[in-house]
């Protein structure tokens, strides 16, 4: 079964907002931890640049196995 560009993009969408939740959660824990100091702000914006990448590759990944599917 394929799926189409749009379930493509909101599985992607729904894995990468789990996955930021728990990044940011993990962040939050961490860089203290580790004696990195950032803001809630600073946090955001890093794991806003890491979701984009990772939504990227998510949909980007689905959509090469969903193409190969089809050619075997």
């Amino acid at each position: 079964m394929t799926q189409s560009r749009g379930q493509s993009a909101i599985e992607a969408m729904a894995n990468v907002a789990i996955g930021w939740l728990i990044a940011l959660g993990t962040q939050l824990l961490v860089f203290p931890a580790v004696g990195l100091q950032a803001t809630l702000a600073q946090h955001l914006g890093i794991s806003a640049v890491f979701t984009a990448v990772s939504l990227m590759r998510t949909y980007a990944l689905r959509r090469l196995f969903n193409a190969r599917e089809r050619t075997v």
